[in-house]
């Protein structure tokens, strides 16, 4: 898995290195704190009828790498095991409603993700 996080003065940034960033079609993706509405840790299924536009997806295998629609949202998905996944809901910054992605350690993401969310609030 070579999906990293870095933590920029005011947006939370994505890189995909290495097979990723292939499937994906993208190596990095920046979304500004203040539009994430969301952060939190859960097990993601995509339905069957989602549209991959672009990205890949090898469902047996359960891999899910890059821009995909259901229904009027645009989700970007990252992850090839059944774990639980973090999940960013977006709003007002780019095409995508939803990011969610596996990383090695997601709940030590995930609260340093809301504290800086509620530092920019505050």
């Amino acid at each position: 898995m070579t999906r990293k996080v870095h933590f920029d003065e005011e947006e939370f940034v994505l890189r995909l290195n290495g097979v990723e960033s292939i499937f994906a079609m993208k190596w990095q993706l920046k979304i500004p704190y203040m539009a994430i509405k969301k952060v939190y840790l859960h097990e993601f299924e995509p339905p069957m009828w989602m549209l991959k536009m672009p990205g890949t997806s090898i469902s047996p295998l359960h891999i899910y790498e890059g821009s995909f629609k259901f229904g009027n949202e645009w989700y970007f998905l990252s992850f090839e095991h059944n774990v639980p996944l973090l999940h960013l809901e977006i709003e007002g910054a780019g095409k995508y409603k939803y990011v969610i992605f596996e990383l090695e350690n997601p709940k030590a993401v995930m609260i340093e993700l809301r504290k800086r969310i509620r530092e920019l609030g505050d």
